[in-house]
Formats: C-alpha cells, structure tokens, sequence
C-alpha cells in the first residue's frame, strides 16, 4: 500500500494503523474519500453500504482493496453479523439518505434510514465487545434554522423545516439518548467501554460527487454537456468546504475517542471560516475561473421546495478544544475541486491521492496538530 511521500501512517498520533474501522455509507461522496484516506493510514477498513447510486463514482474510480459489504443499516440481523465478524475497533456513520429535495418525495425512507437506521448501528456496536468509540455524521441541518446572520452552537436546539432536516436533528437526539443510556461516560470503563460522538459539517465540495441534486453535479454535468447550469437558489449562503477539512475533524475526533479521552464524547461542529460563508452564485464564478466551461443562468420557477437561505455554524469548541481548524482558502478550495473533475473529463485521471498529499502537506506547514503530532 502506497502511504505517501508524507508519511500518513503517523498521522492522527498513528491511532489509525492497524485498526480496524467499520465506515457506513463507504460508496457515497464523504465515505469513498474518508474510506480511502483511512486505508492509506494503514487502516483495515470494513465498508456497510448501498451500490453507490450513480455512474461514474467514487468508490468504484478509487478501486480500494477493503471489505466491501452491500446492505442496508434497516437490516439489524446483517449488521450485526458483519460487526460480529469484523470486530471492528471505531466505527463512523455516514449511511444516509443525504438529499434535501429527494427528501419531499420520499419522506418515509429518509426517516427510516436517517432515524431508525442510526439507531440499528448504534445496537449493532452495544453487542460488539471490539468496539471502542462510535463517530456518527449528521449534518449541519440539524439546527433548528432561523437563519440568523451568527452560526449555530453544538449547543443550539435541533430542528428541521424539510423531511432531511427533521430526520438529521432526530438521528441527533438519537445520539444524544443512547449516550445517555447506554454509552453514559460516567459508566465508561465501568459498564461499557464505548465513547459515542456526534459531527456536524456545513456544504462540503470536492472531486468525486455525482449525486443527484447536488451543487457541484449540476455544474459539473452541464459543463461537459456544454450546457448552461440552472441556479435555482442563486442568494442561498452555505459554508463551502472541501471535503478533506471535516474528515480531518471526524478522524481527529475518533483519535480523541480511541484514545479513551471521554470529554469528546460530544457534538461538534466542522465547518470553515466566515469568508468561506458564500453564495450559491459566487460559487459558479470562483469555479469558473478554473473551468472556463461552466456556465449558469438563474431559474426563475418559483415553484421550488423549501431550502434554507442562510446556515453558519460556530465552530470555535473544535478550535479551542480540538485545536482543528481549515487547512484550504476558499480559492484552494475551488480551484482543486474545478481541477479533479476537469482532469477526470479531460485526461481520465482521478487526482484523489495527489489531493490527498497536497492536503496533508499544507496541513504539516501550516501547523495543524492532526498532521505534526
């Protein structure tokens, strides 16, 4: 296995070599990526997931050379079989149904996977004596959303105006229930010895997504059509981020977690700077000037499913108490998710493992502890 000239193997304190790791949701956008970053850590990896839903995709372009297992997190008798299996040391949830206007169409398999699936992980990892730490991934959407102009707080109420949202903050009182009965850190070492955390990250972008309804799909898709891309919520602000920065925050905190450190059992924001906090539209035009392709025009139906305008989060408690932070500008960030698709299109070269180590060493200058300590 390649590691990298970074040596990636000492990254997170070197907690990852060796381990084994259950990531569900493996063949999704974030899950191929956190999946591949893990097994160039020398990570065993166990994947739980549906078929990846298009093609191409990620999962199948990397190739990864992992325990791949197709299922659905409703089935309780095959996750626990896999686990029981596995033996699995740290486990992170991303398995969901992720998409906020699919959600409208299908608000009862978006509840079941987002709520009950949550839950059916959980219990498979109460019954598996390897498991050390759970980091489940939820979503920034959680938050009940006022949209007001300062970002939420891990300790903001949940809430969610659309069947996604409502299904995130759930999984979010879900996971708050079982470490309060079950996983209680009060009873860690005593009862149970499994540390529950909870992570939460604004838009993320980067090469490899093709799921429908997303952002950089849309541009991507219409680019290589030689179409123009329809923006149908131009003034929507998000906090964009390439998709490395919250896995550097999940893997940072399952290090925290495998390490036994029982005060990260908690939720926690991971999203960029307030000059990331842009609009749908000022992405097109960043994006633009990496791949003169792209082009927009505004959709004027009116006749859309509700969206948020404006979500921010706060992530001063993983600054302060993780000591996690960006790594990538806005402009950094743009330009390499433009590049990974152009040069996908344009050369059929995937830029995954050179994104990856480009990552790592802006990480190493700029001092970040994940990638030094």
């Amino acid at each position: 296995m390649r590691t990298g000239k970074f040596g990636m193997n000492n990254l997170f304190n070197g907690i990852y070599k060796n381990c084994t790791v259950l990531v569900t949701g493996h063949t999704g956008f974030k899950g191929s990526w956190l999946s591949y970053w893990l097994k160039q850590m020398g990570a065993n990896v166990v994947g739980y997931a549906l078929e990846a839903p298009t093609k191409p995709n990620h999962f199948e372009l990397l190739d990864l050379d992992i325990e791949s297992v197709i299922g659905d997190i409703r089935n309780q008798d095959k996750l626990d079989s896999i686990l029981e299996k596995h033996q699995p040391d740290i486990v992170f949830h991303l398995a969901a149904q992720p998409l906020v206007r699919l959600s409208y169409s299908d608000p009862i398999q978006t509840l079941e996977t987002n709520i009950i699936g949550t839950a059916r992980v959980f219990e498979a990892c109460k019954k598996t004596k390897s498991v050390k730490a759970i980091v489940n991934i939820t979503s920034d959407k959680a938050y009940e959303n006022k949209e007001w102009l300062w970002g939420y707080r891990e300790s903001d109420p949940m809430g969610g105006h659309d069947p996604y949202s409502a299904s995130k903050g759930c999984a979010e009182l879900i996971t708050n229930s079982y470490r309060n009965s079950f996983f209680n850190i009060d009873k860690y070492g005593v009862e149970h010895n499994i540390l529950l955390a909870s992570c939460r990250a604004g838009n993320v972008i980067g090469g490899g997504d093709w799921a429908q309804d997303r952002l950089m799909t849309d541009i991507v898709l219409s680019a290589v059509a030689n179409n123009k891309v329809k923006i149908r919520n131009p003034h929507a602000t998000r906090p964009w981020q390439h998709v490395l920065e919250p896995l550097s925050g999940y893997l940072a905190i399952g290090q925290k977690l495998l390490e036994g450190n029982k005060s990260y059992a908690e939720a926690w924001n991971f999203g960029p700077s307030d000059e990331k906090s842009i609009t749908v539209e000022e992405v097109f035009n960043n994006i633009k000037k990496y791949w003169d392709k792209i082009d927009y025009e505004i959709d004027s139906n009116k006749n859309q499913p509700h969206e948020a305008n404006l979500l921010k989060l706060d992530c001063s408690k993983a600054h302060f108490k993780l000591n996690w932070s960006e790594v990538w500008s806005s402009d950094k960030t743009f330009e390499k998710t433009a590049m990974w698709y152009k040069t996908f299109y344009e050369v059929n070269k995937v830029n995954t493992l050179s994104d990856l180590e480009i990552y790592i060493s802006d990480a190493v200058n700029k001092g970040r502890i994940w990638a030094t300590s």
